[in-house]
């Protein structure tokens, strides 16, 4: 089992804060058969959900996670550089943990009924695919939303439409 799922999201804990569900939060319809883990309430202004896809063995190859964290009024977010630094932290995390990536130019796409930016980043260990992880990110109003899923190269690929059923299903 390939162990930097932990370190995938230690991003999140540390830039959005740790997760508190509050009654905005946006809805997703999570693929069946992922397990949604319950996570640790702090703080009112980010709200977290994760799901995640096991093997027959118990172990993660997939997850994903929605943040949506609250942006104060009148501050405009500049979501291509937010992005920018989701990507440099992820890099990072996997550039010590041992393993390479690659990501793919920032570009335009959706989350739920939202305009977003996205990124993919291609992970390799001595010139072996082993994950692939997306980053997509989107604002409307006063609060800003991130979807993350990542996987098991095979799985990530695999797993392609159900996880966009579910980021397309997401209502805010």
């Amino acid at each position: 089992m390939i162990r930097p799922f932990k370190s995938l999201f230690v991003f999140f804990g540390l830039s959005l804060v740790t997760a508190s569900a509050f009654a905005d939060a946006p809805s997703i319809a999570w693929p069946a058969g992922w397990q949604v883990e319950a996570l640790p309430e702090s703080a009112p202004e980010v709200s977290r959900q994760r799901a995640v896809k096991n093997d027959a063995d118990g172990n993660q190859v997939m997850v994903m996670e929605l943040t949506m964290t609250r942006v104060e009024t009148g501050h405009q977010v500049n979501l291509q550089g937010v992005l920018l630094e989701m990507r440099k932290s992820v890099q990072k995390g996997f550039f010590q943990a041992g393993y390479q990536s690659v990501c793919n130019k920032i570009h335009p796409g959706t989350l739920g009924s939202l305009a977003a930016l996205e990124t993919t980043c291609t992970v390799t260990e001595n010139g072996r695919h082993v994950l692939s992880q997306t980053l997509v990110a989107a604002v409307e109003a006063q609060k800003a939303y991130v979807l993350s899923y990542a996987g098991q190269a095979e799985v990530y690929k695999a797993c392609a439409e159900e996880v966009m059923a579910a980021r397309n299903s997401l209502k805010f």
